[in-house]
């Protein structure tokens, strides 16, 4: 698989360094694979690079792009970008990639700086200048939500951590279904066709895997908040019978 060098891409790509950085900033593009002090980009990169040009040259502004691209990472028609409502919030009227400083993030959600670092490496913000830029405005308003009702930013984030964690097993778990029997009953002599086959199944997977995480992970959260629920009735019920209520 041809790699390249954030220089290099740009050559083949016709796409300025500066606006490949932009798009990565604005969350267009996924970042490279770092090995050693060096990124590397792949021919998916170049792909979506292309892809955003030809839509940038039809008129689209960032935010239907990234709507559209986040549809088709998801499995997603154009109608369902077009179906849902902005939900209302205090970022939702900020550009796309609202831009919030340090004193708000201590303010608001009593960050220190491991929180503000943590916060980066999981794509929540991304540095722009004095200022960070808010990839996800409605992840930053339900995390001031919850620290507004005590819950500690740090907790959130260790726990986003541990289900990043689990999320890339889910994956690989969906995608060794595939290359376990695949690769193995081939190698080591693939042809260029089979791996054109390869590739098409993997990519078939994803909108499968998705569905099913989220129709899955859907039915856990309404369990595990109708259990919550009925933990603090019950307990409630017991105090009021005290007469601690």
């Amino acid at each position: 698989m041809t790699e390249y060098r954030i220089n290099e891409l740009s050559d083949v790509s016709g796409v300025s360094v500066r606006n490949i950085r932009v798009y990565q900033d604005r969350g267009l593009l996924p970042p490279p694979e770092v090995r050693g002090r060096t990124g590397w980009y792949s021919e998916e990169h170049l792909v979506r690079l292309n892809l955003i040009t030809r839509l940038l040259e039809r008129g689209y502004t960032f935010a239907t792009i990234s709507e559209l691209l986040t549809a088709a990472h998801h499995g997603m028609k154009v109608e369902h970008v077009l179906r849902d409502k902005p939900k209302p919030g205090r970022l939702r009227n900020l550009k796309r990639a609202a831009t919030i400083t340090v004193t708000e993030l201590r303010k608001s959600l009593n960050a220190d700086d491991r929180a503000i670092k943590l916060s980066q490496k999981l794509g929540l913000l991304t540095k722009d200048g004095a200022h960070f830029a808010v990839r996800n405005p409605e992840l930053l308003e339900g995390a001031e939500a919850l620290v507004k009702n005590g819950i500690e930013v740090d907790d959130l984030l260790d726990r986003w951590v541990n289900v990043e964690q689990d999320l890339a097993d889910v994956a690989h778990n969906f995608i060794s279904m595939i290359t376990d029997k695949y690769l193995d009953e081939n190698l080591p002599n693939l042809s260029e066709g089979q791996v054109a086959k390869l590739a098409e199944l993997i990519q078939t997977v994803r909108p499968m895997a998705h569905e099913i995480v989220e129709s899955t992970f859907a039915k856990a959260l309404d369990t595990e908040i109708s259990r919550a629920i009925a933990q603090a009735n019950k307990l409630y019920d017991e105090g009021a019978g005290d007469g601690g209520v």
